[in-house]
């Protein structure tokens, strides 16, 4: 599957900017935090992993730590970049374990579940 051929915009209205290629994030594991109507979780926001944002997010049921061979997936460790759910991120805020935020590779979808003001918060 193949990402939307219109130029995404992140939340600040510019030019959708990469997230992380090592290890390649996003849904469609191009680099960016791009979305279509197939991506039912909305992987938009462009989140700076932390150890306690890995803790909080393998508690609540999606083990980001982990390597997943099966999957390509090389676990993930504080530092990395990665297109996390939007719905996840705001759970987190409200839980007071969000991580850090690039807004540049902040999908604008994203503003359709956070607010800016949230986002703005966690930017780096």
């Amino acid at each position: 599957m193949k990402p939307p051929m219109d130029a995404p915009l992140n939340v600040l209205g510019g030019p959708l900017q990469p997230c992380c290629t090592d290890p390649m994030t996003g849904f469609f594991r191009d680099g960016h935090c791009n979305t279509s109507a197939a991506d039912v979780g909305r992987h938009t926001v462009c989140a700076v992993m932390t150890a306690e944002f890995l803790a909080f997010s393998k508690y609540v049921g999606n083990d980001l730590s982990t390597p997943r061979p099966e999957w390509d997936f090389p676990g993930l460790k504080p530092g990395d970049g990665w297109c996390v759910v939007a719905a996840r991120f705001l759970q987190a805020h409200d839980e007071g374990c969000a991580p850090p935020v690039r807004l540049e590779a902040t999908h604008q979808r994203a503003l359709e579940v956070v607010t800016l003001d949230i986002l703005r918060q966690y930017a780096v």
